[in-house]
């Protein structure tokens, strides 16, 4: 479950990015999903996989959300906690499995550039578990750098640690075979803060 790549490198990311948000559209997304959990009208928790330093789970939990952010890497929470400390931070990775969110009810889930550190076959087991802890009508939000190319999931050089580009259509199949819906997606074009496109698809479960 450890992610030495992120523990060596989280003192620096942590100085490098200090907003989760390089352009205003990208916070508009999250608020947007945070508004569809509320409108779900469903009770239980938002688990934020992969939430490295803690900004954006602290930001669903100034909207009013119950929220916890899991990472595998020791430091990106210490300094979740440090920066955050109202905030709950285990350490998990996507498959959810840490004693402490065993019996919580997920009212849904973030994933944000976090499923792309997982491999494409690791992907339908992930997805699959995450349907059978939630009730229908939970949100699902994924978001990670894309590709052009239709259906098309590709490796590439991620500074950190191994990684997959996914075009939206691949990752709307993989969440649709799970018992996901797709509700919306958004694809940002390559700009300064970005390499590739990079998609958020948001999905409901059945």
């Amino acid at each position: 479950m450890s992610r030495p790549g992120y523990d060596a490198l989280a003192d620096l990311y942590v100085q490098t990015f200090g907003s989760p948000y390089p352009t205003p559209a990208d916070r508009e997304i999250i608020e947007a999903f945070a508004g569809l959990v509320v409108e779900s009208g469903l009770a239980g928790t938002v688990v934020d996989v992969g939430c490295g330093p803690g900004q954006v789970t602290a930001h669903l939990v100034a909207s009013g959300l119950d929220a916890i952010g899991i990472d595998p890497s020791t430091e990106m929470l210490r300094h979740a906690r440090r920066l955050h400390p109202h905030v709950r931070y285990l350490a998990d990775d996507a498959h959810l499995c840490a004693e402490g969110l065993r019996e919580i009810p997920i009212a849904a889930i973030l994933a944000r550039y976090s499923l792309i550190h997982v491999s494409p076959s690791d992907i339908p087991e992930i997805l699959t578990g995450w349907a059978a802890r939630m009730p229908s009508g939970a949100m699902v939000c994924v978001a990670g750098q894309s590709s052009d190319v239709v259906g098309e999931v590709v490796e590439f050089d991620h500074r950190v640690a191994r990684a997959w580009r996914w075009h939206p259509d691949a990752m709307s199949e993989a969440l649709g075979r799970a018992g996901f819906d797709e509700h919306s997606r958004t694809v940002i074009r390559p700009d300064a803060h970005r390499r590739f496109p990079e998609a958020t698809l948001i999905a409901r479960r059945r």
